[in-house]
């Protein structure tokens, strides 16, 4: 598992950890059962504090997204199916936003970027 933690960001260090597991979850390069690294290893690997990363895991577990079981770790929990899928839509939802609020900085037609879109879509 590849965390990258970004001194530079403005978003705190649990909330990079827990975001990024979260997206390997949603993406499936963490499945169903499977064990996440210890707390103590993470936060090893990472070279920061221990409570950073217990944070993270608590606000994975809390949203759903890990189950902790006491003595033997932390493993990504059972997913809803449904909700993996409204969650994956609300990024889309949320990149085309972007895209959209850039597009009319610049000025760019709905026309336009709806070609752009149709031409990607059928180039991918």
């Amino acid at each position: 598992m590849r965390i990258i933690v970004s001194n530079s960001s403005n978003e705190p260090i649990y909330e990079q950890i827990s975001n990024q597991i979260k997206g390997m979850i949603i993406k499936g390069e963490l499945q169903e059962g499977e064990m996440l690294p210890s707390i103590r290893g993470l936060a090893k690997d990472l070279q920061i504090s221990v409570i950073t990363t217990k944070r993270a895991y608590e606000e994975l577990e809390k949203e759903g997204f890990i189950e902790t079981m006491q003595g033997k770790g932390s493993f990504v929990a059972m997913q809803n199916k449904e909700l993996i899928k409204e969650k994956k839509l609300k990024i889309i939802e949320e990149k085309l936003l972007e895209i959209v609020e850039e597009s009319k900085t610049m000025g760019l037609s709905y026309k336009e970027i709806n070609q752009m879109l149709k031409i990607l879509f059928e180039e991918v």
